[in-house]
């Protein structure tokens, strides 16, 4: 597994990145209950079989139920082998933000809550959870973080965004070294900050690079009111040959082929999942000319492409 430079981290990160919230919570498409999900004993086989087939590369949050709790355990005694990303609780009450005044206690229980469940005295990269505009502009929310690096707590500060422009202010800050932002080729609207993060050293993760697995063959008999998204995705079909075998290949290497990019988030809570993303991620990226067709297959209406809403529908089930 070829490994990238994390921005200007220093930190360098397998291409494919562990995606742990699948393995902690009921998460994506015909997962409706734990009984669907690993036991904790084979979703710590599962990291050890990541680990030491080449991803370093490990993605958490408090709010993904019992994940930071496994990968401690998984990872108590391989810590200086593994790179853990992990993200704060939402400072959101009511749908308001927290007083100023609570927001750095907050933030220091939300840490020191993460260290206790990743049996860890540090972490490599401690993360905004869904930074809008608002938590972006806080000036007490960026000190608190910067704060904990040069206490050495963590290693890098990062934000997990949704929408171009969270993207783009949270680069223009300069308080973030790594985005985390959703990318995949259907929506592309994020690639226009990808050069500017790569002039200022921030690193860039990419999730969503498959849709919650729409870009595969679960992408097939979807619910009606995602015809004309179904119909889309067959057309990138044509794609698929020798060099893309398949839909997620072609779509996670899609992603590999910015030179801006530094990882893939995979969500993986199956043995066969973790060999096809290890598969996937072989070095090979597209040339220049199947980059540019590619990027010219960008759905045409991007704003529909709202899975959280979506799931809220029922339209995923």
């Amino acid at each position: 597994m070829k490994k990238r430079p994390l921005g200007a981290t220093g930190i360098l990160v397998s291409e494919i990145a562990f995606g742990g919230v699948e393995i902690g919570m009921p998460y994506g498409i015909g997962v409706t209950g734990r009984e669907d999900m690993l036991s904790e004993k084979d979703a710590i086989y599962l990291l050890h079989e990541a680990q030491e087939k080449g991803i370093n590369f490990f993605d958490t949050a408090r709010l993904y139920g019992e994940s930071e709790s496994i990968m401690g355990k998984a990872f108590e005694k391989r810590r200086d082998d593994v790179v853990i990303a992990t993200k704060c609780n939402h400072f959101r009450k009511d749908g308001k933000l927290l007083p100023d005044k609570d927001l750095k206690p907050f933030i220091e229980n939300s840490v020191q809550e993460s260290l206790r469940a990743l049996r860890t005295d540090y972490l490599d990269i401690f993360m905004l959870h869904q930074a809008d505009t608002e938590i972006l502009k806080n000036q007490v929310i960026a000190e608190a973080f910067s704060e904990l690096k040069d206490k050495k707590v963590i290693r890098a500060t990062g934000a997990s965004t949704y929408a171009a422009a969270e993207t783009e202010l949270a680069v223009d800050t300069g308080s973030w070294d790594i985005i985390q932002l959703p990318f995949n080729l259907m929506d592309q609207r994020h690639s226009i900050c990808f050069q500017q993060a790569g002039q200022k050293g921030v690193g860039l993760v990419i999730r969503s690079v498959l849709m919650k697995g729409l870009l595969s063959d679960r992408g097939r008999n979807l619910h009606p009111a995602l015809t004309e998204v179904e119909k889309h995705i067959q057309g990138y079909y044509k794609l698929v040959g020798d060099q893309f075998p398949d839909l997620p290949t072609l779509a996670t290497q899609f992603a590999l082929s910015f030179e801006n990019v530094s990882a893939v988030l995979v969500g993986i809570d199956k043995m066969e999942y973790l060999y096809k993303a290890l598969a996937t991620a072989n070095g090979q990226y597209m040339s220049q000319e199947q980059l540019k067709e590619a990027e010219q297959l960008t759905y045409p209406d991007p704003a529909f492409l709202n899975l959280p809403h979506w799931d809220r529908m029922g339209w995923l089930k």
